[in-house]
């Protein structure tokens, strides 16, 4: 009797052949870049440097597309941004040391964002592993060490024939849920030295499901039956997990209102009559969601931006689905099930019964006929102008990628995404720079359609050379950068704080020249022609460069009333 365990795939006479035979001229860099084929990699994104020249010298015998960046912590953006829209782990060369390093920023943001990203550094030769300072160029004590409190899992190489292994396992923690970064580290020598090992084929690195524990389904199941007045807050969560349509089904079934985090914008739709959009930020919607007897939160940790800065605080039952472990009721106390969003409510929808709630839709509405008013008293037209000029120009299904600046905020808040994964932004770790460099990584991943990035003045110097990266590949991305002649959101912070600013105001360059220096198209619009020159801009094929100047100001808290 043969089990299925006992079954082991033959290899073909050929795949025998090549194995016995493998072709000459081969190096450790071309384990690392057979290894990604095998797994599915299609496009990798990096900066060659001295130690990790045996993986590029590999890319030129592969099939890989590389699209290389200017600043390794563009490139871990890039990365990121890819690996959110292909939901694949986004292969990130770098090399050793201050190029391993320059790129832990990038990491950080994958990290809180559950992006894949699967970065393979090299390291400094073996003989040099251990601690000691032998002087090699690049040497670190223990470079791993740098990035174990970023990633999720960290594999070091010693030999050439680990490499497959090691990035098979990184691929693997890359994709199971929680998705995020993973680092891999290879010696230089590893990477260099001729190989006889045999060619790398398919590579099984299946990710793990996790699936919820049904009783607790069920007890969730019976609470969201019999709530009174239950609501749903949707995090980025859904949006990894492909799962905003089993969310709808399950909303529309509980008759729930659903607010979407800003890590989760798309997961709901934006106009449905229980959609309480994402106006997280605002006093109205926090005492709906405090009033809620049920509370279902799906992909979410609640953290500092989701609960409205602490200020959130439950009175009903909160079930919790998560499945980053460290997230669950890490802030409060729930029916926590550590699980994929999908999977968790699959499980919701087999289990939980129908419920009518004809007032459900009114509460919505009221709640946002408030924000609206309280918005409306705040004389802030040209803001929601700004935004509104944009989100027309824009087509539907055309990705966004929003920097750290106060457009951004606005976004946030009260921007239509029209989709699930198609608007991103760096406020998992909240890091200046993102917006540009990720476009690109999202153009990388599908070029048929515009892209659109948003800066501010002071987010864009940390970008600027990757227009060159832009032209070079032809990447179809626009990128609105809002000039207000310094880091406008922290002059408001420190002006309300402190009655004036300190280190906010910037010399900075002509952008549309600057953008044409590189071949990029540059226009200077206003706030009255923003659209239309939007509207060209991403109609014409390439990158483009569009320059608002212009001084925005945030919408007033609440937390702090």
């Amino acid at each position: 009797m043969t089990h299925d365990h006992d079954l082991v795939l033959r290899p073909t006479a050929a795949q025998i052949s090549t194995a016995l035979n493998p072709p000459p001229g081969r190096n450790g860099g071309d384990l690392v870049v057979e290894t990604l084929a095998g797994l599915g990699a299609t496009t990798v994104f990096g900066l060659p440097g001295q130690h990790a020249l045996g993986m590029f010298d590999a890319l030129r015998r592969s099939s890989l597309r590389y699209i290389g960046l200017r600043v390794e912590n563009n490139a871990g953006f890039a990365a990121d941004a890819y690996g959110r829209i292909t939901g694949e782990a986004a292969p990130l060369l770098l090399s050793t040391g201050p190029g391993a390093l320059t790129s832990l920023a990038a990491l950080q943001e994958a990290a809180a964002a559950s992006a894949p990203v699967l970065a393979i550094s090299s390291q400094i030769p073996t003989a040099g592993l251990g601690g000691g300072r032998h002087g090699y160029l690049h040497e670190l004590p223990d470079q791993a060490a740098s990035f174990r409190g970023v990633v999720k899992s960290v594999h070091t190489v010693r030999s050439q024939s680990q490499i497959p292994s090691a990035i098979a396992a990184a691929w693997k923690s890359a994709l199971t849920a929680p998705h995020g970064p993973v680092w891999v580290e290879i010696p230089q020598d590893v990477l260099l030295a001729e190989t006889g090992l045999p060619v790398v084929t398919a590579m099984d690195a299946t990710p793990d499901d996790l699936a919820p524990r049904p009783e607790l389904t069920a007890v969730a199941a019976d609470l969201l039956s019999r709530a009174a007045r239950p609501a749903i807050i949707a995090g980025g969560g859904v949006v990894r997990a492909d799962a905003s349509g089993k969310l709808l089904q399950l909303a529309e079934r509980l008759d729930a209102p659903v607010v979407t985090t800003f890590g989760g914008k798309g997961a709901f739709p934006w106009q449905h009559p229980l959609s309480m959009q994402s106006w997280l930020e605002d006093r109205y919607t926090t005492d709906l969601l405090e009033d809620a007897d049920v509370l279902l939160v799906v992909g979410s940790g609640l953290g500092e931006l989701s609960s409205n800065y602490h200020t959130f605080k439950p009175r009903g039952r909160v079930i919790q689905i998560e499945a980053d472990l460290g997230k669950l009721e890490s802030n409060h106390p729930a029916l926590g099930i550590h699980a994929d969003a999908r999977l968790a409510l699959q499980a919701l929808l087999e289990t939980v019964s129908p419920r009518e709630d004809d007032q459900a839709a009114g509460r919505v509405r009221d709640l946002l006929a408030r924000v609206a008013e309280r918005i409306a008293a705040q004389e802030l037209t040209l803001e929601q102008d700004v935004l509104a000029s944009v989100r027309r120009a824009l087509p539907a299904g055309s990705p966004s990628f929003w920097d750290m600046t106060i457009l951004a905020y606005w976004a946030w808040s009260a921007f239509d995404a029209r989709g699930a994964n198609t608007m991103h932004s760096a406020q998992g770790a909240g890091g200046l720079g993102y917006g540009f460099p990720a476009a690109l990584g999202a153009a990388a991943a599908d070029p048929s359609r515009p892209v659109l990035a948003v800066s501010g003045d002071g987010g864009a110097l940390y970008s600027i050379a990757e227009l060159a990266t832009a032209k070079q590949y032809d990447l179809p991305v626009t990128w609105l950068i809002v000039d207000d002649g310094g880091y406008g959101i922290l002059r408001e912070y420190m002006t309300d704080a402190f009655g004036q600013s300190t280190a906010t105001e910037l010399t900075r360059p002509d952008y549309v020249a600057l953008a044409e220096s590189f071949g990029v198209p540059g226009t200077r619009t206003t706030p009255e022609t923003l659209e239309t020159d939007l509207t060209k801009a991403l109609a014409t094929p390439g990158p483009s460069v569009v320059l608002l100047p212009a001084v925005l100001r945030m919408f007033a808290a609440t937390h702090l009333d």
